[in-house]
C-alpha cells in the first residue's frame, strides 16, 4: 500500500468522524430548540377559581377545564390507541364518550398521578352484557407511564394509551389542584 493511499485513508476516516460529529451536534441542538419553542407552560390557575366541568373533544384531542361556560385552561392530550368511536369493551383501546364524573384521585398509579374517570356507567355496563362483554374499567386522566415523564414532548404527540386521557406530568399536577372529585366530564367525539 503506497504512502498516499494510506496517508489519504486515516484522513478520511477522520473526516468522517468530523462530519458524523457535526451532524449529532446540528440535529441534538435542532431537538433542543424545537422542544423548548414547543412547550408551552400553561398559566398557573388561581386557587380562587372553581372548576365545574371537564370537557374532552376526543376529534381535536383537547381536555377544557370549565368555570361555569367559561375555559380557564385547554391542554392537549393523547387517547387510547384506537380513539374513534364509544368504548364498547375491555381491550379495545378506545377512549369512552358520554357523561362521568371524576370519583377519585390516585397517587399510586401507574402513570404519574392520575384521576379516575367513573366509566362504565350503567348504559355502559349494559350495552356489555348485550354483547356478552367486559365493559372494562379504569380509565384515567392521568400524566405520563413512571419514569417516562422525560418523552411527554414525544408521546403527547400520539395516541398511545389504552382508553385513558394522557396529558403530561405538570399538567396533571395542574389539573389534580384544580379539580375536586365529583367534577362531571363529558366526553364527546
Amino acid at each position: 500500500m503506497s504512502f498516499f493511499h494510506t496517508h489519504a485513508s486515516k484522513h478520511s476516516n477522520w473526516l468522517f468522524v468530523a462530519i458524523g460529529l457535526g451532524l449529532a451536534t446540528i440535529v441534538s441542538a435542532g431537538a433542543v430548540i424545537y422542544v423548548n419553542s414547543h412547550s408551552k407552560q400553561p398559566s398557573p390557575i388561581p386557587d380562587t377559581t372553581i372548576i365545574d366541568k371537564i370537557l374532552v373533544i376526543k376529534s381535536q384531542r383537547v381536555l377544557k377545564l370549565l368555570s361555569g361556560d367559561t375555559v380557564i385552561q385547554s391542554y392537549k392530550i393523547s387517547l387510547g390507541g384506537d380513539p374513534v368511536g364509544h368504548k364498547q369493551q375491555k381491550g379495545d383501546n378506545r377512549t369512552p364518550a358520554g357523561s362521568y364524573t371524576l370519583d377519585y384521585k390516585n397517587e399510586n398509579s401507574i402513570a404519574y398521578r392520575s384521576i379516575h374517570v367513573s366509566y362504565p356507567n350503567a348504559a355502559d355496563k349494559a350495552r356489555a352484557q348485550l354483547l356478552g362483554v367486559d365493559a372494562g374499567g379504569d380509565i384515567m386522566i392521568h400524566g405520563q407511564m413512571n419514569g417516562f415523564g422525560h418523552l411527554a414532548w414525544f408521546n403527547q404527540k400520539r395516541d398511545w394509551t389504552e382508553g385513558c386521557i394522557a396529558v403530561t406530568n405538570e399538567e396533571i399536577d395542574e389539573i389534580m389542584a384544580a379539580v375536586n372529585v365529583g367534577t362531571l366530564i363529558e366526553i364527546v367525539e
